[in-house]
């Protein structure tokens, strides 16, 4: 898993006023229903945000962070992925989410982002992380309505390169240190990004590990300060 129980994401540096939060149930096009997380913040900045969370699914790490969106303007919903197989409800520390993400799709995980995006107005763009974080490329690779797709630390393993495109633009944060997916590995996925033609840009943090967006690494809060500074660059170049 990316984040330990304890974990909470690193606030982004300019912070508003979040008028609403609160767990909400979506259904997906195929009639999933499906947990999920949504905050409103009291100032929208005009665009909206899809949280793709890690294989734990709606942990609390990824309420908070769309309640830390919220406070950037971002109306925001995170998702849960095991709608289908666990049932929309609550689950405990002891929740056995790698049996479910064994029995995950990538139709799946399209569905289900659809009806967030669907739940949202103005330019929609998804974050994610790990196995999140390649399931936002692959989304706005593929385009679905997206304006663009962000992805830290990106566990290329759960998603195929591009063979069509162009698709929404990507923008890769990496890890130097991560381990989860290779140089090598990214370098195939962005020559493939290349040749359909899917505008995208990367900033790997030197020496920082998985999971590094976390407030509790005090060692890596210039680098998370410096991936909001381009999270907000990046949506408001692409809105």
């Amino acid at each position: 898993m990316c984040h330990s129980t304890d974990s909470r994401p690193p606030a982004p540096p300019v912070q508003g006023e979040v008028v609403a939060h609160e767990q909400i149930e979506l259904t997906a096009a195929d009639g999933n229903r499906l947990m999920a997380y949504r905050a409103e913040p009291a100032e929208p900045n005009g665009r909206s945000m899809v949280i793709l969370p890690d294989v734990r699914g709606l942990h609390p790490f990824y309420r908070d962070l769309a309640v830390r969106f919220a406070e950037a303007g971002f109306r925001t919903i995170a998702i849960d992925y095991f709608g289908r197989t666990a049932g929309p409800g609550d689950r405990g520390d002891d929740f056995d989410f790698m049996t479910h993400v064994n029995q995950l799709a990538n139709d799946h995980v399209r569905a289900d982002a659809k009806a967030a995006t669907e739940a949202l107005d103005g330019p929609v763009f998804t974050v994610g992380f790990c196995m999140g974080g390649a399931q936002s490329w692959r989304q706005a690779a593929e385009g679905n309505g997206l304006a663009g797709g962000i992805g830290f630390y990106g566990a290329l393993r759960f998603i195929d390169a591009p063979t069509t495109g162009p698709g929404a633009p990507l923008l890769l944060l990496r890890g130097g240190a991560d381990k989860v997916s290779t140089p090598e590995e990214f370098d195939a996925y962005e020559a493939a990004l290349d040749r359909v033609g899917t505008e995208h840009e990367t900033h790997v943090y030197e020496g920082a590990p998985h999971s590094f967006f976390d407030r509790s690494y005090a060692e890596w809060a210039g680098a998370c300060q410096d991936a909001w500074r381009r999270i907000l660059s990046f949506t408001e170049r692409h809105s």
